[in-house]
């Protein structure tokens, strides 16, 4: 309740800029019965208890003065806070249970005073034991570096802090053992267990020119790995503090608890002003100012200050170990209101690794075969950069010896024009090089999928080439995930919509929009949110505008590129597509939790001042049922920390509503 009911010592800006200079480090979570936060609050209450006890064997002056020991000890623990805030002209509602407890010492009630500093600073430790556990369970990430990583140095491997790890390092990672940075595989073979960072349980295959990220577990091979980050400043260590830094900003819910707050606390002041003064008209104003005191401390909104916080910090800590990384409080509010996700298709549906999968070789081309085929192409598309080029070369290689091309000439958008053996050639789009007596199978192939590269010698079309992005195997699943949840699901690309039909038929997708250009992609989102909040995942740079128009946007982090990636407000680092439907199950069921904290938080406000008013409550009992709310806002919250992991035998997603589109 000090950084949230009575503000925080310095802005939230600072703060996350302290983070992200601050070294990260996993420290222990001291035990409850060793935690110092505790101590006051148990100081307080044993002293509350002997006052007790010594009042009924009438002791009265020892009863009092341990009474006085026990509000001091309870008050240390929010009233120097208070006094700061207010200093800063800032009203809290440790400022309320300031003027309550002096205002029961002026009534002589020193006893009530005392229970009313014991709970309010019982319920202020609880609170900050709870925002520690929820930090520390995010830092826990940490643990999943190695202490020491084996690093090959003058000829020698020796053993070096992880931590000391510098970019160019080469690691020696053994079987079984941890990465302790990003880098890439040099040599060897192996499978990574990623699942400890993102959450999927399948092993990846790895070998040399691999990526490999921090905190990966290594298989039964022994690899070679240089170091492409620091030991302090990799994948797990940005995640980690992204979070962190994400705590520091408040959601739409948080802000809207502080709306409530913010007035509350100086029309609280005010309404117990005005049954204090009508008191002074009465016969008995001592009456009046006791309850004046009551409907401080019953108004206070302690519990609203922390109803949204805790449950932010514990679910966003959550969401990472699904490999989803939420930049903000507000983008995981978001993130439970989302009605149609947008797909991009390449990266996002397919696995980015285009592969020849299909060839069919012109029946009047004698002595030309598909390994001929593929040889031609791969010798003019021996410099390009398309993604394409890269398949067919990939595809040659593994078939046979490949010849050199002369004067080639690249047309952007078309395909790659030049000279094999001394023959004029050519290789492009059907739109481009028309195929001919291979129009049909030209047709074929790109009606399941494929993109078609025509290969032309001397003027005569010699054979089609189908190439093909594959859809990543858990997409149809993931998408019907999605539809369980009550998601509409659409894909967006720049793709052909011959291909684009063809993958989404097998992805599940029937809303298919093809051949669009990056503004069309955001004009498309921005047109879907008139029907409900809209998610878009997305890796290029051709995403970028489309993920920072949606309500959400969802950069596939670990493969995607920087603009997609700061354009985002969410991160995937994983690679498996069924974690982002629990991602969202997840944040529904995190922004209900909140819900329900806010509800409880004010409906406590509603029925405790009228029952104030009428003195049907008293201030000891009005503390009581206050802080006892308290304690159930934080363990609500905290619920949200639990996470549903996919199994392999699958994992049933509640909560079916009826599917949007962006065109419903």
């Amino acid at each position: 309740m000090s950084r949230e009911c009575c503000g925080p010592d310095e802005p939230a800006r600072a703060e996350g800029e302290a983070l992200a200079q601050t070294p990260l480090e996993l420290r222990p979570l001291t035990p409850w019965w060793r935690d110092r936060l505790l101590l006051l609050p148990a100081v307080s209450g044993v002293a509350l208890v002997v006052g007790f006890v010594a009042g009924r064997l009438g002791a009265d002056a020892v009863a009092t003065v341990v009474e006085v020991l026990g509000l001091a000890a309870g008050a240390w623990t929010f009233v120097p806070g208070a006094l700061r805030s207010l200093a800063r002209g800032r009203l809290g509602v440790g400022l309320l249970m300031t003027i309550a407890a002096v205002g029961a010492v002026a009534l002589g009630r020193v006893a009530e005073a005392a229970a009313l500093a014991f709970l309010f600073s019982v319920a202020e430790a609880l609170e900050e034991r709870a925002m520690q556990r929820a930090e520390h369970g995010l830092r826990a990430l940490l643990a999943l570096l190695p202490d020491t990583a084996d690093v090959e140095r003058a000829g020698e491997v020796v053993a070096i802090p992880s931590a000391q790890l510098r970019r160019g390092d080469v690691l020696l990672v053994g079987a079984g053992a941890r990465i302790g940075t990003d880098g890439v595989v040099l040599d060897g073979r192996s499978s990574l267990d990623t699942s400890p960072v993102t959450g999927e349980s399948i092993p990846v295959p790895v070998e040399a020119g691999d990526e490999v990220a921090a905190g990966s577990v290594n298989g039964s091979g022994t690899l070679r790995v240089r170091a492409t980050a620091d030991g302090r400043d990799n994948s797990l260590t940005q995640i980690v503090r992204l979070v962190e830094e994400a705590h520091a900003r408040k959601g739409q819910r948080a802000r809207l608890a502080d709306r409530i707050a913010r007035p509350l606390v100086p029309t609280v002041l005010v309404l117990a002003g005005l049954v204090a003064a009508a008191g002074l008209l009465t016969d008995d104003p001592g009456l009046w100012l006791e309850r004046a005191l009551v409907v401080l401390v019953a108004a206070s909104p302690c519990a609203m200050a922390i109803a949204v916080p805790v449950t932010v910090i514990s679910a966003i800590g959550a969401a990472s170990r699904l490999g989803v990384v939420i930049t903000s409080g507000e983008a995981f509010e978001q993130l439970g209101t989302v009605r149609t996700v947008a797909l991009d298709k390449t990266g996002t549906l397919t696995r980015n690794e285009p592969t020849v999968v299909a060839v069919s070789v012109a029946p009047e081309a004698d002595g030309t075969d598909e390994d001929a085929v593929v040889a031609l192409a791969a010798a003019l598309e021996a410099s390009s950069t398309h993604p394409l080029a890269d398949a067919v070369r990939t595809a040659a290689q593994a078939r046979g010896p490949v010849g050199a091309a002369t004067g080639v000439e690249e047309q952007p958008g078309h395909g790659v024009s030049g000279f094999v053996d001394g023959r004029a050639a050519r290789v492009g789009s059907d739109r481009w090089v028309d195929p001919g007596r291979l129009r049909d199978a030209a047709d074929a192939m790109a009606s399941e999928g494929m993109s078609v590269l025509v290969v032309e010698r001397e003027g005569a079309v010699i054979g089609v080439i189908g190439v093909r992005d594959e859809l990543r195997p858990e997409a149809p699943e993931a998408v019907a995930m999605l539809r369980d949840l009550g998601v509409g699901v659409v894909m967006l690309t720049g793709d052909d919509r011959r291909t684009a039909a063809a993958l989404g038929r097998d992805a599940g997708i029937d809303d298919v929009r093809a051949e669009l250009l990056p503004a069309d992609k955001a004009r498309a989102v921005e047109a879907g949110a008139g029907l409900g909040p809209v998610a878009m995942i997305g890796d290029g740079i051709n995403d970028a505008p489309a993920l920072a128009g949606a309500a959400v946007g969802i950069a596939m982090g670990a493969t995607g590129s920087a603009a997609a990636v700061e354009s985002a407000d969410v991160a995937f680092t994983g690679h498996d597509l069924r974690q982002i439907p629990l991602a969202l199950a997840h944040a529904r069921r995190g922004r209900r939790i909140m819900t329900g904290n806010i509800g409880l938080a004010l409906a406590i406000i509603v029925v405790l001042v009228p029952l104030s008013l009428a003195g049907v409550l008293g201030l000891a009992q009005v503390v009581l049922v206050h802080e006892a709310a308290e304690v159930l806002v934080i363990l609500n919250g905290l619920r949200a920390a639990r996470v549903r992991r996919r199994t392999d035998a699958g994992t049933e997603v509640r909560e079916p509503r009826p599917a949007t589109s962006l065109t419903a």
